[in-house]
């Protein structure tokens, strides 16, 4: 990964860092992990596992937690703060911005916005997105390319739509929201009535309400309710892959990682944690808190604060306690054997 920044500029970035060592470069290069690094490069250490392959980094500049006590080898500088994962975020930051090329406010001349369609003078239009009528783009907006914005959308203030987001009619979008490519806001929920041996269309007529500081992954999709709201709280993160169904209710803060199936009408409440690949059936209420792990199937009503795993969803540690018995079946089937030969 080649990029640059300053030395002077990384001591302004990080005031309350506690420096040691000395260095006569004035930048690093590049950023590496703490096996891979090489002299010019920065590292760090976010996970104490990692902690004995300080020594032998070769890294030239190094973000470590306060209360590392080894000491820097020559031509190496030490970063020593309170959370190094944080401040190398913050550091990605300022060079995400750098590596950006920037793009001037305004409409590309290949992008389509109907006539009743209100875009702020601050927003970013990109080539070949349509917006559509009655539909609103806020301040310092970043609409990227191919993007469609459906009739009657609004989409919140410094809010960023990534190449190919897809958002259909009747869609609410909060402020400071992150939608990578490919997400999908607004598809028909997946409901049919069954008559006369046929599977009969229901028409969804609700929404989708993104509420503020929320990211969606990329080529997730999300229901339009089939009367109300489908809504998504504010601060909450949600990985690639994810399929949130119709009338779907998540609440504040909660965290839904990768390929997670959530079916129609789940209501899951605030700070609740989804581990990758875990399903959920419909109409079911998921508690404040609680933790699924990944790959679970959920059946039931979770309580708050519980942590579930397998499928079906048990008691983390009464699961664990189980997985331990079930690789311990062969040789207790082995020896049951033994024991019927013997009489």
């Amino acid at each position: 990964m080649s990029l640059s920044l300053k030395v002077a500029e990384l001591i302004k970035m990080l005031p309350d860092a506690q420096l040691s060592g000395h260095l006569v470069l004035k930048e690093f290069t590049g950023i590496a992990n703490l096996r891979d690094a090489r002299s010019g490069d920065l590292s760090f250490l976010g996970n104490a596992k990692y902690k004995g392959q300080v020594k032998d980094s070769q890294a030239s500049i190094l973000l470590l937690p306060n209360d590392y006590e080894g000491k820097p080898k020559d031509e190496q500088l030490f970063f020593r703060i309170k959370d190094p994962s944080w401040a190398l975020a913050k550091i990605c930051e300022s060079l995400e911005r750098k590596l950006s090329p920037s793009v001037a406010p305004g409409i590309h001349e290949t992008a389509f916005v109907e006539e009743s369609a209100q875009i702020d003078s601050s927003a970013t239009i990109g080539a070949f997105t349509y917006v559509g009528a009655n539909s609103s783009v806020g301040s310092n907006c970043k609409v990227s390319t191919h993007c469609h914005i459906g009739a009657g959308t609004s989409v919140g203030e410094s809010s960023i739509l990534h190449p190919g987001v897809k958002l259909l009619t009747r869609c609410v979008v909060g402020k400071r929201v992150i939608l990578n490519a490919g997400v999908v806001v607004g598809s028909d929920g997946y409901g049919f009535d069954q008559s006369e041996g046929m599977h009969h269309k229901i028409p969804h007529l609700g929404k989708v309400l993104i509420e503020d500081d929320v990211e969606i992954g990329a080529n997730t999709c999300l229901d339009r309710a089939r009367f109300e709201e489908t809504k998504i709280g504010k601060g909450t993160k949600v990985d690639n892959l994810v399929q949130i169904g119709h009338n779907v209710k998540i609440g504040k803060n909660c965290l839904i990682v990768a390929q997670v199936g959530i079916s129609g009408s789940v209501e899951m409440e605030d700070e609740v944690i989804v581990g990758g690949q875990a399903g959920f059936a419909g109409h079911l209420t998921v508690g404040k808190g609680a933790k699924i792990a990944g790959q679970a199937g959920i059946t039931k009503d979770v309580e708050p604060g519980a942590f579930l795993k397998g499928n079906p969803a048990l008691p983390f540690h009464l699961a664990q306690r189980i997985s331990v018995l079930q690789r311990k079946l062969p040789d207790l089937f082995n020896r049951f054997a033994q024991e019927k030969t013997k009489d």
